[in-house]
């Protein structure tokens, strides 16, 4: 199985890693859509906080791979 990764602001993402989830803090939107860009090949899905996927617009339910899901606000 790929990776899981979770994208978006610390607070909101820290706690993904105790189930293994790698994180990727970021909270302005150039540091959501650079975290998005270099995404290793073998993550399957990211978990994106409300303003992370607000910052990358349509790109997540745009693309193929990786499966991206919406945190609830």
């Amino acid at each position: 199985m790929g990776r899981v990764v979770a994208i978006g602001e610390p607070v909101r993402v820290a706690g993904f890693a105790l189930a293994g989830v790698h994180t990727l803090p970021a909270e302005e939107p150039d540091a959501v859509r650079e975290a998005w860009r270099n995404l290793p090949d073998d993550v399957e899905l990211v978990i994106l906080t409300p303003a992370a996927a607000d910052a990358l617009g349509p790109a997540p339910s745009e693309a193929t791979t990786p499966l991206s899901a919406v945190m609830p606000p």
